[in-house]
């Protein structure tokens, strides 16, 4: 779609790849028509998973309209007034407004430099907080409420009990993840997240505020579980790809200034990026141009279990950023290699929510009364709630350090956690 600016009148009719046609009405292109919503063309929605998965070059913005497209089928199937299916509309459109550049790979920094997330960064612009855009505006010439909107994408801690709107976005089966799966699983090839879609919209039920499902759909939710847990350990977690993304942190946390002159580089899209950390010079530039050529960091041979006490040391790492980075550097210098050629994630460590509660919420409809059958220990259940990866910590370095390296870290195990 070419870039507008201005009010849109009318409709338009887009084709996409996954969904089919996605038809935005008047309100809704005069959103996408925002530059805050175009800069999503600029931000692959994978990150680097390019650079395992050659196809995977899809954008925010795409995903942004399926799961528009998704979350206005659901509110149809459900029977929405009009009123709430706009709200539910918009939120879905505009809830990925704060995505840094190359989408989750620097959400640690942005935590670190900002003090806050992408989702804050959404509610910011949807509410006008951020001083630019004229998103608020927009939506209060369409009769809503750029509060309420903001609240679904970004739900307060203290706020009321669940919504059925809130369940089309924030549910353990909703439109956001229900786009994602498909659309990364049809760019990158991978089959695992292709998902029953059309089973699961057919068999949604609205119950208590709750989004629950028909027992004839049970074999798609069954599907939708499993899906995402492969896509995560197959592509999301993959380890180069893993890798890529330790570089990215690693030259954003390395620029001079940091981590002062890394705050605006959340606004920028990928290209920019890109451009403009690699001028900084220094380690920031060796990295760029190492991912920019694809000669990436492996990773090192190690532990793949941690002892309780050693995974309450590593987290300290994972809460002081800082204190891992220095960690990052002495076992360079130990390795004889210059800074910034040890980067460690700590991804396995990351909080993903508590996926045993969140399968446990899914309802199902059997024989006229609502059960929970995932909340029973089943295969289904340990393949789902299963972690990404085997790694809770990896070390990667550069291929030309990573023999000394790895003799480091088994040699000098007692200075690690």
């Amino acid at each position: 779609m070419p870039r507008r600016t201005g009010s849109l009148r009318g409709r338009k009719s887009i084709y996409d790849p996954v969904h089919g046609t996605v038809t935005l009405e008047e309100t809704s292109l005069d959103l996408v028509g925002t530059k805050a919503f175009q800069r999503l063309w600029g931000i692959r929605q994978t990150g680097f998973a390019h650079l395992v998965f050659p196809g995977a070059n899809h954008t925010r913005l795409e995903h942004s309209l399926g799961t528009y497209s998704v979350a206005g089928r659901v509110a149809e199937h459900l029977g929405l007034d009009p009123e709430e299916a706009n709200l539910v509309r918009a939120a879905a459109l505009l809830h990925d407004l704060g995505h840094g550049p190359f989408s989750h790979t620097l959400d640690g920094p942005m935590e670190e430099v900002l003090g806050f997330g992408h989702e804050e960064r959404s509610r910011a612009t949807i509410v006008g907080s951020a001083g630019v855009g004229d998103i608020p505006a927009i939506l209060e010439r369409a009769g809503l409420v750029p509060k309420h909107v903001a609240d679904l994408v970004d739900p307060p801690v203290r706020s009321r009990p669940r919504s059925i709107l809130r369940e089309i976005l924030h549910g353990a089966v909703d439109a956001d993840r229900i786009d994602y799966l498909q659309r990364d699983a049809h760019y990158t090839g991978v089959a695992h997240g292709a998902i029953d879609a059309a089973r699961l919209l057919d068999t949604m039920h609205a119950l208590q505020g709750r989004l629950v499902f028909a027992e004839k759909g049970r074999s798609a939710v069954e599907g939708f579980l499993v899906g995402r847990a492969l896509m995560y350990s197959t592509v999301y977690y993959h380890k180069t790809v893993r890798a890529a993304e330790m570089m990215a942190q690693g030259a954003l946390e390395r620029m001079p200034g940091y981590p002062d002159t890394a705050r605006p580089s959340f606004d920028w899209e990928d290209g920019e990026w890109l451009y403009r950390v690699g001028a900084t010079g220094g380690i920031s530039e060796t990295l760029v141009r190492g991912l920019v050529t694809r000669r990436l960091y492996k990773r090192v041979p190690g532990r793949r279990a941690l002892t309780p006490a050693s995974r309450r040391a590593w987290k300290r790492y994972l809460e002081h950023p800082a204190d891992r980075r220095r960690l990052e550097d002495e076992i360079a210098a130990r390795a004889r290699a210059p800074p910034g050629s040890v980067l460690i994630d700590l991804a396995g460590l990351v909080p993903r929510g508590d996926p045993a509660r969140d399968w446990g919420e899914i309802g199902l409809l059997e024989d006229g009364k609502l059960t929970y059958p995932f909340r029973r220990p089943s295969l289904w259940l340990l393949l789902a709630t299963r972690p990404p990866s085997d790694w809770a910590v990896s070390v990667y370095a550069t291929e030309r350090s990573r023999a000394a390296v790895e003799r480091v870290v088994s040699r000098d195990a007692a200075f690690l956690p």
